[in-house]
């Protein structure tokens, strides 16, 4: 590739020779080492444009980034051509219309501090980084999912250029199976999204911010804990949602933590949340009156800056014995060497989100009572191929006790990723795929395949 002839993008073009190559070719997951040919932080769509023309006139593979999240690195590769939207981050809200239309490269902290400062609500993921884009293109859970639904269900309108360098207008009209798979199929498997509409929430100014930790907790404590949350979720209020990670953690030990969001006042919050409260005397609580923008600020705030890590994630549809709860426990109580957290977290589901049909949008698992995550973290990479292997070896404890794959939390090691992703969908999935991108163009490991 030495003679690749760089004159014809445009943009900011970043190569392995740029003193920000290092820099720019980072993921969030720092344990992701790959090195891109080039990267193409676009300002425009013809930034775009030309950046897919140029690639598929070099023969050179193409990978599509705004937050550069993907678990396992799908958004970068080696000796491909990244084209980076991340730039494209303007936000319009039009309060007559009731919609916000987003460039493609707006981020988590970015949407919520715009819609926040007028009040309204937005469910949108709990990480600030993560793209926005990319979150609705995976379904979108968060932590208002049970009350506003899915990330994906607020959506309108998307803008994308295809694998020809045409922009596409995508909505219920026009394109519309291209709009159903949109809403659920993950990834970048049909197009670069420059802009989404999405339909603004009503304003709900104040809520509550849930933490409860319960560290250094006891097996018996830590099973009630979660035979409490599976009662609880059965008839649980929608405006209240909880992420529930049993956790290992070198600095904290051993223990279990609850953060969720409501929207109502803490005095309602803490009756629903009291069965929590007299499990055992260890225990943290912070049930506390907040602007919603405040409630995700302390979310967002919480996670750290980038890891390293392998994690996945799957759909439970059942609730756990105690035999099975033990197992689960068993797994954290004995994490891979180096690891300095290792955690399974229950993500709520149920409310609005299964209000929608599993057909309706590519989104399969709406009827899911939760999504369980497994991850590992490390720091020192000597002990990367080790929490590697021990979060593969536990996934097979995990996915007999689960169903279906979550694509936002993706595995690469999964076996038959697409009925795994996308159940019965994925017979439409490969045929909106043929028709949209028949070359493949849009290419990733897991990519959605049209033959």
């Amino acid at each position: 590739m030495e003679n690749i002839i760089y004159t014809e993008l445009t943009g900011k073009i970043v190569t392995k020779d740029n003193c920000k190559y290092e820099e720019s070719r980072l993921s969030w997951n720092r344990a992701i080492e790959k090195y891109p040919l080039v990267i193409i932080y676009c300002y425009n769509e013809q930034d775009i444009i030309n950046a897919i023309v140029w690639a598929r006139k070099n023969s050179i593979e193409i990978r599509v980034r705004s937050g550069a999240h993907s678990y396992e690195g799908y958004s970068t590769g080696n000796d491909v051509a990244v084209i980076d939207i991340s730039k494209m981050n303007e936000i319009y809200i039009d309060e007559e219309n009731s919609v916000v239309k987003i460039g493609g490269g707006v981020r988590n902290r970015e949407i919520y501090e715009a819609l926040g400062s007028k009040s309204y609500a937005f469910p949108g993921g709990g990480c600030p980084t993560v793209g926005v884009a990319g979150l609705i293109l995976g379904g979108g859970w968060g932590y208002s999912s049970r009350f506003l639904g899915l990330a994906c269900d607020s959506l309108i309108e998307l803008e994308m250029i295809n694998y020809k360098g045409e922009k596409l207008i995508i909505n219920e009209q026009e394109n519309s199976d291209l709009f159903w798979a949109c809403k659920g199929s993950g990834g970048c498997n049909f197009g670069i999204i420059t802009s989404m509409t999405i339909k603004l929430k009503e304003k709900i100014e104040m809520g509550t911010l849930i933490y409860i930790n319960y560290p250094n907790i006891s097996t018996e404590d830590n099973i009630k804990v979660i035979e409490v949350l599976q009662n609880l979720y059965k008839n649980l209020d929608r405006r209240i949602n909880l992420k529930t990670a049993i956790y290992n953690s070198v600095e904290k030990g051993r223990g279990v933590k609850l953060t969720g969001l409501f929207y109502g006042n803490s005095i309602d919050a803490r009756e629903i949340l009291s069965p929590l409260e007299n499990i055992t005397n260890s225990m943290e609580i912070k049930i506390e009156d907040m602007s919603i923008l405040e409630c995700n600020r302390y979310i967002q705030d919480s996670h750290p800056d980038y890891e390293k890590y392998k994690s996945t994630g799957r759909f439970i549809y059942k609730d756990y014995n105690y035999t099975e709860l033990k197992r689960l426990i068993e797994i954290i109580d004995n994490p891979a060497e180096g690891a300095n957290y290792t955690a399974i977290s229950f993500y709520g589901a149920g409310g609005a989100i299964s209000d929608v049909d599993k057909l309706d949008t590519a989104y399969y698992y709406r009827d899911a009572k939760f999504i369980m995550g497994i991850q590992s973290v490390w720091e020192e990479d000597k002990y990367a191929d080790i929490n590697k292997e021990w979060l593969k070896e536990n996934f097979k404890t995990i996915e007999l006790m689960t169903v279906g794959s979550f694509v936002n939390f993706p595995l690469h090691e999964l076996n038959n990723y697409e009925d795994e992703y996308y159940g019965e969908n994925i017979i439409r999935l490969k045929e909106i795929k043929k028709n949209y991108d028949p070359y493949n163009i849009f290419n990733y490991p897991q990519v959605i395949r049209n033959e």
